[in-house]
């Protein structure tokens, strides 16, 4: 059986998140949407939040489960005996990073392999912390992310948050 890590910092979860982790649930066993505590990044939702919005866009699947860890991914992997970890690619920008990430990664655990799925056409320009400024300054975004986040986002704004 094939466990693969779906990771990031899902602040929010996107339209296009979704696609990737479904279509990835079509080539492996099990995935593990894997939340990031990114000490680069300060997010808009919680932790309980996100793990809460992705477990609503996902529904329920057993062959999902959402995670949440700190540390190196190469470490969470082996924890968790992953052999792949799933990253999405929107346009050539991504790329590079994500070329040195996967690279660092298969140093500090040979034995994991990095797998990028292209996002879908309709979600290649999408990415969380855009649909944060769009929707934080009342931009409509319900085309971009899944119902529960588009009402978390205007509840937010609700509150005051400002991008």
């Amino acid at each position: 059986m094939t466990l693969a890590v779906y990771p990031g910092t899902f602040d929010p979860i996107t339209n296009g998140h979704v696609d990737i982790l479904r279509r990835s649930l079509k080539i492996f066993d099990r995935v593990v949407v894997a939340l990031a505590d990114n000490v680069r990044k300060t997010p808009l939702f919680t932790l309980a939040e996100r793990q809460a919005m992705i477990v609503d866009a996902v529904g329920s699947n057993p062959q999902v489960e959402v995670d949440a860890f700190q540390g190196l991914l190469a470490e969470y992997c082996r924890r968790r005996g992953a052999t792949v970890v799933i990253r999405g690619l929107r346009a050539l920008a991504d790329f590079e990073y994500e070329f040195q990430l996967a690279h660092m990664n298969r140093r500090l655990a040979p034995d994991v392999e990095t797998m990028f799925l292209m996002t879908g056409e309709d979600s290649f320009y999408v990415s969380s912390s855009l649909v944060k400024e769009v929707a934080l300054m009342g931009g409509d975004v319900s085309r971009m992310v899944p119902r529960s986040v588009a009402a978390a986002l205007a509840d937010k704004r609700k509150q005051g948050v400002t991008p």
